[in-house]
């Protein structure tokens, strides 16, 4: 599988939103969080910001919606031309009819995990989405430390995807940087939001590059 950097614009300039979308052109998709202040206490951005950037954007929008109600308000995200729209399991009433409804839509369906819901529900249910998001952080800000403790989840959703046969990728967001990439790749892991560690940078697409070549030599 490639190592797919898709840098979150949670660290971006809220004020120059598009400039710092061409920043990242080089990158695999933009990662934008939607919060809403329910499922998460913070607030960042709803659908009519989302549909504007997914206009301007250079790369394709990867929406993560850390959102009450995503069975009702998912589908409008992938209406508004994201790539692909993850939801949380934790919020999620009927989580395959959700996924069903996404890529009927034209999105990849995708389902996240917090740092500390377990995989294993899940499992069986692998062939009904394309990505894993595995949390490794709470979800809500940016810019804090990576949780070790969830590389043993990373490995079990690897092999299950593995032993099924299937095209799954596993993202995983929070505290993605040069000091933590290469053990997420290695523990199963091909999709890597990185926030800080990307617009904190001098060279961005410098970074960008040089994260994508430290997990490619452990992707697999």
């Amino acid at each position: 599988m490639p190592a797919l950097i898709n840098p979150s614009i949670l660290s971006a300039d809220f004020a120059n939103l598009e400039r710092d979308l061409h920043a990242i052109a080089t990158a695999d998709a933009a990662h934008v969080d939607v919060m809403d202040y329910h499922f998460v206490p913070n607030l960042t951005l709803g659908l009519p910001v989302f549909e504007r950037l997914v206009q301007v954007s250079p790369v394709p929008v990867d929406g993560h919606l850390m959102i009450a109600d995503p069975d009702r308000w998912a589908p409008a995200y992938a209406e508004a031309g994201a790539a692909s729209v993850t939801f949380h399991a934790e919020a999620a009433q009927a989580p395959v009819r959700l996924a069903r409804e996404l890529r009927r839509l034209g999105a990849r369906a995708g389902v996240a995990l917090r740092p500390a819901t377990p995989v294993e529900p899940y499992l069986d249910l692998l062939a009904e989405v394309d990505m894993i998001l595995v949390m490794t952080v709470e979800p809500g800000f940016g810019g804090q430390s990576f949780i070790e403790g969830t590389l043993p989840k990373i490995r079990r959703a690897r092999r299950a995807i593995s032993e099924q046969d299937l095209d799954v990728h596993i993202q995983v967001d929070g505290g993605v940087s040069r000091d933590t990439i290469e053990r997420a790749a290695e523990a199963g892991a091909n999709v890597f939001v990185a926030g800080s560690a990307v617009y904190g940078a001098e060279d961005v697409p410098g970074e960008i590059e040089t994260l994508r070549a430290m997990a490619e030599r452990h992707v697999h």
